[in-house]
């Protein structure tokens, strides 16, 4: 089995210089980097990771915690930060919470165990005050931070105001928001805000429902579209807070024989996968997913080096308009 110092041997360099470009320490040229991978490949040179990790105090491992792993929006999240982390040669450690406090702090505490390199938490419900004085560093992606080193959001408040001024710009004269789940609060409540906001300057008729854990467990959404559109058949545009959300909302209006964009216009959120799939396609809110997943993983380099890091950082969302307006 082939060790570092034949690794080091082969590829003509120092056993330091190796271990360097193995643990992501220090300057090392591209052309360096490239050159002992390569070795490590001819040679099938496999890091001995448990050793790595108790020999610092890190490990090139990062948790991952997500409430889901089937919501493309989640999906997405999860791709993009596994592509981000592979970039800086860091590997994932992926924890499925399920909404649940006691999994949530079973898995911080695995985490714990696995010496990682920092902790990356999706969960809108978990209360990380439980988690002071962490050994690494916590990164929220949307979610509001309790304790912690770092959040990220995309700006849910001007995506809000998007979805309402491009509904009412399409000449909608009633419009309808189907938000997240109630009771939890968190930065995507801000989309709902900003809806409202511009409805009432425009002075233009309006509605917001929130829906439930169970919903949004289940990410089946079919009986409270039903709902509201028995309670407010005046609506002519609605904005949906996912595009799971929106994709419904097509599926029901089409079994109700309401055309879409004609008599009913739909805008969604988060620009995954789903919204240009459906016929027609949806309008959505882009959040820049990958770009805020690529800042998580700089956030946990950068913090476990001893940098600091800005404890809450903002991005920019558009409009991607498509069919379903």
């Amino acid at each position: 089995m082939a060790t570092l110092k034949d690794v080091a041997r082969r590829s003509g360099l120092t056993v330091g210089t190796v271990s360097r470009v193995l643990n992501n320490r220090g300057y090392i040229s591209e052309q360096t980097r490239q050159k002992v991978y390569d070795v490590m490949r001819e040679l099938d040179y496999q890091p001995n990771e448990m050793a790595r990790s108790l020999s610092k105090k890190s490990s090139n491992t990062i948790g991952v915690i997500v409430p889901h792993i089937v919501h493309p929006y989640f999906a997405k999240i999860i791709s993009d930060l596994e592509q981000a982390a592979y970039d800086r040669k860091y590997k994932i450690l992926l924890f499925n919470s399920q909404g649940k406090d006691e999994k949530e702090e079973e898995y911080i505490e695995m985490c714990k165990s696995n010496r990682v390199a920092g902790v990356i938490l999706c969960s809108d419900t978990f209360q990380t005050e439980k988690f002071r004085n962490l050994s690494f560093p916590l990164i929220a992606i949307e979610r509001f931070l309790d304790e912690g080193t770092a959040g990220i959001e995309c700006d849910n408040y001007r995506g809000g105001m998007l979805a309402a001024e491009h509904l009412i710009g399409k000449g909608c004269t009633c419009l309808l928001h189907i938000g997240g789940i109630s009771n939890h609060r968190k930065p995507a409540d801000e989309r709902k805000e900003g809806f409202e906001d511009v409805c009432r300057r425009e002075h233009v008729e309006y509605a917001s429902e929130e829906s439930s854990q169970l919903l949004y467990d289940e990410m089946d959404y079919y009986s409270i579209i039903g709902r509201l559109l028995d309670g407010h058949p005046k609506t002519d545009g609605i904005f949906a807070s996912s595009d799971v959300i929106a994709a419904q909302v097509l599926q029901v209006c089409a079994r109700r024989g309401i055309r879409v964009p004609e008599q009913m216009k739909v805008v969604g959120y988060d620009d995954v996968n789903v919204a240009s799939l459906t016929t027609p396609g949806i309008t959505t809110i882009r959040q820049p997913v990958k770009e805020m997943a690529e800042a998580a993983i700089s956030m946990i380099e950068r913090a476990s080096g001893g940098e600091m890091v800005p404890s809450r950082s903002m991005f920019p969302v558009t409009l991607v308009e498509r069919g379903s307006t």
